[in-house]
Formats: structure tokens, C-alpha cells, sequence
């Protein structure tokens, strides 16, 4: 059974990455809207409206929300300032709607699939506009390519804005190396596991070593006193996290995705930790959700129903 969950995981990253496919499901009058009800359970909608009212109704909660407008790999120039611009209102959107919350994006979606020059000047454009308006930068992380060039951007940007986080995966081998240079800077760290298919000579598949290393990274950071969300669904591990007080410490933050283990984060937040809701918006949503099956392939089920019976998809009120 184990080795079909394996097979599953890998034909759905392997999918998440497929250009062609994900232009089909765009493009087709039939997949889009069928996918699509799979999709809802993890994305607030395609337009900023509909991510920004859930947004309100998890604020409304004491939650701390990050938002993300999807998309990556944007390779046309224009096409990368159209998502520099939607970032743009979205971070004044936000900070209208409150103070100190958090915008993510890809690196690759606003430039650095052209060059990084171009990521760099909108970034700085981004984060001028969040700084204005009192709201946190997170820089997502991307496929191990780009993971050098992502850095880069961010270390040449990061004292002068401190308001810029950035995303690190602890499957990654490179991670223990990154993580001691990266504490030298003030952002955020946001500590995954990793979810993208990597070779077994760059990353550790998910395994108990993995779990061990990702604690590893935690305590690190921690101890250095350096500002971390922990970014895991992984109950097991969130329960160990737990049981070391690591949530109690004055510099660690949990955070989950909507639509993912609502009732861990509910309890979480529960019991006096302090919680963030990851919530995406946009039509570019197919890797995101290839992603999110992936990550545990029980959720095949759950897409699978949401397509035959929407009507019980969870949504901000399981929170």
C-alpha cells in the first residue's frame, strides 16, 4: 500500500509541473469547472474579493492571515508586472482590512523566470507599497533550480526591509547551511517540509529522518531567537512540537493552510498558540491543488467527493 501512495504522490507533483496539462485543465470547458470543485476546498476563489472576505472572517477570529495571489513561472514581462500589480492592491487591500498581516508570492511570478533583476525591482516596489500599509512580505520557495537565485533576491533585499520573510524547505539538504546564513537576517523564516519532487542526491523523502530534521531546524531557530512560522499539517509532529513547548516560545507562530486540518489549527489556537491561515486566490490553482493532494493522497478521496457532492465542502466556519 505504501508503494502506491509513493506512486500516487509522484504522479501528482509530476502533474503539478506539467505545462501542457495545466494549459488543458485551463482551457477546457469540461476539466476546469470539474476540477475546480476539488480546488475550493483549498482555494478562497479566483477574484481578491472573494480571499479578502474570508480573510475578514478569519481576522474577525483572532486568526492572523497570510494571502497569496497563485501563480509562478510567469516567463512574459507583462504579464509579470500584471501580477506585480495585483500584489500591489492586495497588500493595500489587506492593510486596509488590518494591520500586520502577511502577503506571499512566488519570486518566479513576478520576474525571476525572466531574470532576477526584474524580481528584485518589483519586489522592491512590493515592499515599499507593505511597508506603507504596515503588512509582512513572505517569499515563497520554489523547485531546488531556483532556490539559489530566491536567496540571492532576498538577502539583497532583507536589511533594508526587514518586513520580508522567506520560505525554506526542510528536505532539502542544503536547508542546514541556508539556515545558519538566513539568521543573520531579520525576516521571517517559514520552515515546510518541501513539496516539490526533488532527486534523492538534493533531498530527504518524507520519513521519520525527515520529521527529525525539520524539528532540528525548529529548535535552531528558536534558540537563535530568530522569528519562524511553523509551516506543517503533520499532526504527529505538531503534537511533539507541542509537547516541547516549542509554541509557547515568544518567536514561533503555527501556521496552516485553509482548507487543511482545520480542526488541529482550531485546537491550536485554542489552547493560547498563535495561529495563521494561509489562504490563496486565483485561477492558476492546478499545481496548488496537485500539491495539496500530494502531500497526504487520502485527500484523492476528499476530491473525489467535493466533484460529486459539493455541497459539503468545508470552508471558514470548520475554523
Amino acid at each position: 500500500m505504501r508503494n502506491v501512495e509513493e506512486l500516487v504522490i509522484q504522479a501528482l507533483k509530476s502533474a503539478a509541473r506539467n505545462e501542457q496539462m495545466k494549459h488543458t485543465v485551463q482551457q477546457s470547458a469540461e476539466l476546469y469547472p470539474l476540477l475546480w470543485k476539488a480546488a475550493k476546498r483549498y482555494v478562497t476563489g479566483e477574484k481578491r474579493q472573494e480571499a479578502l472576505r474570508i480573510a475578514q472572517d478569519f481576522i474577525s477570529k483572532d486568526y492572523q492571515i497570510s494571502l497569496e495571489f497563485i501563480g509562478e513561472n510567469t516567463k512574459d514581462i507583462a504579464e509579470c508586472q500584471k501580477a506585480k500589480e495585483e500584489l500591489l492592491q492586495l497588500i493595500e487591500d489587506t492593510g486596509v482590512l488590518s494591520f500586520n498581516q502577511t502577503v506571499s508570492f512566488d519570486l518566479s511570478h513576478i520576474g525571476l523566470s525572466v531574470n532576477a533583476n526584474l524580481a528584485y525591482t518589483n519586489l522592491q516596489e512590493l515592499a515599499q507599497k507593505a511597508q506603507q500599509y504596515g503588512i509582512s512580505l513572505m517569499i515563497s520557495m520554489e523547485e531546488s533550480s531556483k532556490t539559489s537565485s530566491i536567496i540571492e533576491v532576498y538577502k539583497k533585499i532583507a536589511m533594508q526591509y526587514p518586513n520580508i520573510g522567506i520560505t525554506l524547505q526542510a528536505h532539502l539538504y542544503r536547508t542546514e547551511v541556508d539556515i545558519q546564513q538566513l539568521t543573520q537576517y531579520p525576516g521571517r523564516i517559514r520552515l515546510v517540509k518541501g513539496a516539490f519532487q526533488e532527486s534523492d542526491d538534493i533531498a530527504i523523502t518524507r520519513s521519520r529522518k525527515l520529521n527529525e530534521r525539520y524539528l532540528h531546524f525548529v529548535e535552531q531557530l528558536i534558540e537563535a531567537k530568530h522569528p519562524i512560522s511553523i509551516a506543517t499539517h503533520d499532526k504527529a509532529l505538531i503534537l511533539e512540537m507541542e509537547k516541547r513547548r516549542y509554541f509557547q516560545q515568544p518567536n514561533v507562530e503555527i501556521e496552516m493552510l485553509y482548507g487543511v486540518q482545520p480542526a488541529l489549527l482550531q485546537q491550536l489556537k485554542k489552547n493560547g498558540y498563535p495561529c495563521r491561515v494561509y489562504l490563496t486566490y486565483g485561477t492558476e490553482w492546478f499545481l496548488y491543488l496537485c500539491h495539496r493532494i500530494a502531500e497526504y493522497p487520502e485527500n484523492l478521496y476528499l476530491a473525489v467527493t467535493d466533484i460529486i457532492n459539493p455541497s459539503i465542502l468545508e470552508n471558514s466556519e470548520d475554523y
